[in-house]
């Protein structure tokens, strides 16, 4: 495991070069992945406004950002992704703001279609389901934990629309779009410090 996570963080870019990356694939009318369909071409333009957006607006309340700047241990986010994601436009943007809180945690992101071995490590219900949050202790290089693809409160609404209808309809994905517009990235927030917590109990007591 730790050869290939290593062999990941190699390949792995900053969320600014990815940002880029975006943004060049939305003037040449592409996307990542091993598909290149229109539909998936339209959903990384879409993306790419979806996260300018958050970039700007993201706020963290005081109170997490001195609770995310006590962390001390040295870690390294590695993000599994892909341009068409749409939960992927909405988590990443926050995940970012809060890596740019602490000296002690690096951000890296690297493509699922391009790491076939890494997300198959790394299912979620048997899926290759992303965005998928690596977290890595940097002195002992093992994985401490991992997040995704959705915040909790997301995950409990699919799940609940799921265990009645037994597919997501595009109603609700587009309901779904409404409540990440409207949550405004705090239920990540909260979320990732509670993982922090737990990796790191006695600096938050």
């Amino acid at each position: 495991m730790n050869s290939l996570i290593d062999n990941s963080l190699q390949c792995g870019i900053s969320y600014q070069e990815y940002r880029a990356l975006v943004e060049q694939l939305v003037e040449t009318h592409g996307t990542t992945g091993n598909e290149k369909t229109e539909a998936l071409v339209n959903y990384t333009k879409l993306n790419d406004r979806r996260m300018r957006r958050w970039d700007k607006t993201i706020k963290v309340p005081e109170g997490d950002q001195n609770r995310i700047k006590t962390f001390n241990t040295p870690i390294t986010w590695l993000v599994i992704t892909e341009s068409w994601c749409g939960d992927a436009a909405h988590v990443i943007p926050v995940l970012n703001k809060l890596a740019e809180l602490s000296d002690y945690i690096d951000m890296k992101i690297v493509l699922r279609d391009e790491n076939p071995e890494l997300i198959d490590a790394f299912l979620t219900n048997g899926n290759k389901a992303i965005p998928k949050l690596i977290m890595i202790d940097n002195k002992s290089g093992e994985v401490m934990d991992t997040y995704g693809p959705r915040p909790s409160e997301a995950t409990s609404y699919v799940n609940r629309f799921k265990a009645i209808n037994g597919f997501l309809t595009p109603e609700f994905k587009e309901d779904l779009q409404h409540w990440y517009n409207k949550n405004k990235g705090q239920n990540i927030i909260q979320d990732v410090i509670e993982m922090l917590y737990e990796l790191e109990p006695n600096v938050y007591q």
